[in-house]
């Protein structure tokens, strides 16, 4: 037996704690705060009450917020461009997944010592960077402890920046934060973290025992809150539950990483600007179908917490695994049919092109997914 095991040095899960913000990064030597988030979160208020603090301390902050989805070249570029025009000294990640995958950048590039053509791919990134805290608003992505940032290159494809370095010192899990999110924002992002941790169990490399067990916890507090959190928005430890168990699986995948599903994702994304939980979400029953034969066995296990009761073999569990989950988007109101977003047949085969780019994440999957493959896999998403 022999892996690394990567994570976040420090997280808080605390009710309110974003308020406190400001005095986190006094006390750690901070003077001059760039925070990233995105215009969302500050139409929502979501930043007022930790601001206060700012202006309490007088502690020098500025905000970035012109992050979108799947944020693009240029965005980072103007992002890394304000953190040095403010003379940042520390870089705080406040919203979604798009947010903090940008801070973690800004972070790293604002010394101007790397720069981002050069540190795609794992383990390219140096460093050093600047200090960062991360704040998720969302129960999704994990990337307050992924040692990943996402970027979307062109139209037709998205790169991944992998490394230690990209690990935030600090995570604050405020599930006060996410009450406010709309039910289908939930939905998305809750089955959005359930994909990361199944496809972290599942993976042919470097699954090990610790990303194993917090997958499986991350699944029970997901798949044990997922409606809850959806049809009754203000239920503080359903919200609670869906954060930590959101951040789990990025535990969970950052060390084990993600396979199949992201890889036929992330083309749907680019393309047609479908937020990437729910590109997961149409793309997970028939990458699960697809892995039967070879993973059926880790799928009955997983099914066993996310659907208890399963009956029969191995097989028949991990199919009605996948009947589940398929119908689990139309159930929490979401589409279940790349149609339903204006994806139809005409656009499958440059789908299946793009899909083969992603070769860091097809490496992964259980069974090898071939440009066929690919195409008979959106076919029946269709």
């Amino acid at each position: 037996m022999q892996f690394d095991f990567y994570s976040t040095h420090s997280i808080l899960v605390a009710r309110g704690s974003s308020v406190n913000l400001a005095r986190k990064i006094q006390e750690r030597g901070g003077k001059s705060v760039l925070i990233v988030t995105d215009p969302g979160v500050l139409a929502a208020g979501l930043l007022n009450r930790a601001l206060a603090q700012f202006k309490e301390l007088q502690l020098s902050v500025q905000i970035f917020s012109d992050v979108e989805a799947d944020p693009p070249i240029p965005v980072i570029n103007q992002a890394v461009l304000a953190a040095q025009e403010c003379h940042a000294d520390y870089i705080v990640g406040f919203g979604g997944g798009s947010s903090m995958d940008v801070a973690k950048l800004v972070a790293l590039l604002s010394s101007g010592k790397e720069r981002l053509e050069d540190i795609y791919g794992i383990g390219m990134a140096k460093g050093p960077r600047l200090p960062l805290i991360l704040v998720p608003t969302t129960a999704g992505t994990g990337s307050e402890v992924t040692q990943s940032s996402v970027v979307t290159v062109s139209e037709s494809e998205k790169k991944g920046v992998l490394s230690p370095h990209l690990l935030p010192d600090m995570a604050i899990l405020d599930a006060e934060l996410t009450l406010g999110l709309p039910s289908h924002v939930t939905a998305a992002t809750g089955i959005d973290a359930m994909v990361h941790a199944i496809e972290a169990f599942t993976t042919k490399r470097l699954k090990n025992p610790m990303s194993d067990c917090v997958a499986k916890e991350s699944l029970r507090l997901l798949a044990g809150n997922l409606h809850q959190a959806v049809n009754f928005g203000n239920d503080i430890v359903a919200r609670e539950n869906m954060l930590l168990g959101a951040c789990l699986a990025g535990m969970a995948f950052t060390n084990a990483p993600v396979a199949g599903v992201h890889a036929l994702a992330y083309p749907i994304g680019a393309r047609f600007h479908v937020p990437h939980g729910l590109s997961n979400s149409l793309m997970l029953a028939p990458v699960i179908r697809f892995n039967i034969d070879v993973a059926h066995s880790m799928y009955a296990e997983l099914g066993q917490i996310i659907k208890p009761g399963l009956k029969g073999s191995s097989i028949e569990q991990a199919s009605q695994l996948a009947d589940y989950l398929g119908s689990l988007a139309g159930e929490l109101g979401l589409p279940q049919k790349l149609l339903e977003v204006g994806i139809t047949e005409r656009d499958i085969d440059q789908l299946a092109q793009d899909a083969m780019l992603q070769t860091r994440l097809l490496m992964n999957s259980p069974r090898e997914i071939t440009l066929k493959d690919a195409a008979t896999l959106y076919r029946e998403a269709l």
